[in-house]
């Protein structure tokens, strides 16, 4: 039987899943294609990745015939009824054969779980691997399940900015990365799953993490990610800046963070605040004193202050801002995520904004530091 044939009348069946493997100096080991409500989605696993592309139905049997004249050697199909199979022998030989399936098919590309998980479980993603979320085989280990869903949470946070920005190509800036794999994550799923051409660096004080981190990207082959020693607060980039990230940047470097974001003109911002002292050191108040009193309280409110400042000030700067729950991975308490990308903010809603940080400063007699950077001796004094 001739191998074209054999495909055109394997697509005559409402095919949902076809999985390639038995590879002959080919580079990839296996493949998955899955039907998905747009189309097919195939993945293509290496020794330590997945790459993913969209198919149509047209295109998808040029790809399966493409796959298969070049060195993949076996074929198995299934529709929900029926499983089919194509072997070539050493000779070239084609067979083709039709059981029926004794199991339900499961599609593990299907839209339903598209939706739930930016990274799909099943394919072999070396960061979560090594971070203990994965088993080698790409499952995800019991116990892990809600890192897990951290992780997506976060990307799915990254991935509607991403969109609403109209993105394809991003220079990224992680402000203090610290060992800590969610910039390998981040960096795996904008450039293997979303296809975006990403330039990436990691900044940490620390010279031996930053070691580690090199020899890791290397390891995994992410050429354009790099990490470099240095301290937010003077850090200078020497090229435009489209997205800046900063998870856990310790009290103040948080600011000077956001507020290098916002001379750069980045257009995507995101951040995970950590520990606040700064205000919780500052606050007084005789009228609202009730706010103060108590220690534990005092915190939390300081916290509140802080973030309501930022996002004022980031909006202030032309950002639309949100502020969100997130659940920390080290599962700590609910925490919150800044997320503010570039937009037009009107001049009077500006001004009230900034009225309301002033406002605030003075009723509580603070000296916010991403307040000093942005507005700094231009500011009536209070």
């Amino acid at each position: 039987m001739e191998l074209d044939k054999v495909i055109k009348e394997l697509f005559e069946n409402n095919i949902i899943k076809i999985v390639l493997s038995n590879p002959r100096d080919t580079k990839y080991k296996k493949i998955v294609v899955s039907k998905t409500e747009q189309g097919f989605q195939a993945e293509k696993f290496t020794e330590t990745q997945a790459f993913h592309e969209n198919l149509s139905e047209e295109q998808l049997a040029v790809f399966v015939y493409s796959c298969m004249d070049e060195g993949f050697k076996q074929l198995n199909a299934w529709n929900g009824e029926f499983e089919y199979s194509i072997k070539i022998s050493k000779k070239g030989k084609v067979f083709f054969n039709k059981t029926k399936n004794s199991a339900e098919v499961k599609v593990s590309g299907s839209n339903n779980r598209q939706k739930s998980y930016f990274l799909e479980e099943g394919t072999v993603i070396p960061p979560l691997v090594d971070m203990g979320v994965f088993t080698k085989d790409g499952k995800v280990i019991n116990s892990m399940y809600d890192k897990f869903r951290q992780i997506n949470k976060f990307l799915q946070f990254i991935d509607e900015a991403i969109d609403k920005a109209s993105l394809s190509k991003l220079n990224i800036v992680d402000f203090g990365c610290g060992k800590s794999y969610l910039t390998f994550v981040v960096y795996y799923y904008l450039t293997y799953v979303k296809k975006i051409d990403v330039t990436m660096t990691g900044l940490d004080l620390k010279e031996d993490v930053i070691k580690k981190c090199r020899k890791t990207a290397e390891k995994y082959g992410y050429e354009k990610l790099s990490f470099e020693v240095g301290d937010v607060a003077v850090y200078e980039s020497d090229k435009p800046v489209d997205m800046v990230i900063t998870l856990h940047a310790c009290d103040t470097a948080t600011d000077y963070a956001l507020y290098h974001a916002i001379r750069w003109n980045t257009k995507i911002i995101i951040s995970v605040p950590c520990c606040q002292h700064e205000l919780n050191g500052q606050i007084e108040t005789d009228d609202f004193s009730i706010l103060t009193r108590y220690g534990l309280l005092k915190e939390r409110v300081a916290a509140i202050m802080t973030d309501a400042i930022r996002g004022n000030l980031l909006e202030y700067c032309g950002y639309k801002t949100q502020i969100l729950e997130f659940i920390d991975f080290t599962h700590t308490p609910k925490n919150l995520l800044i997320r503010a990308v570039k937009s037009k903010i009107p001049e009077e809603h500006k001004k009230k904004l900034l009225n309301e940080v002033e406002n605030l400063i003075k009723e509580y007699n603070l000296r916010p530091t991403l307040y000093e950077l942005i507005v700094g001796d231009s500011a009536e004094k209070l």
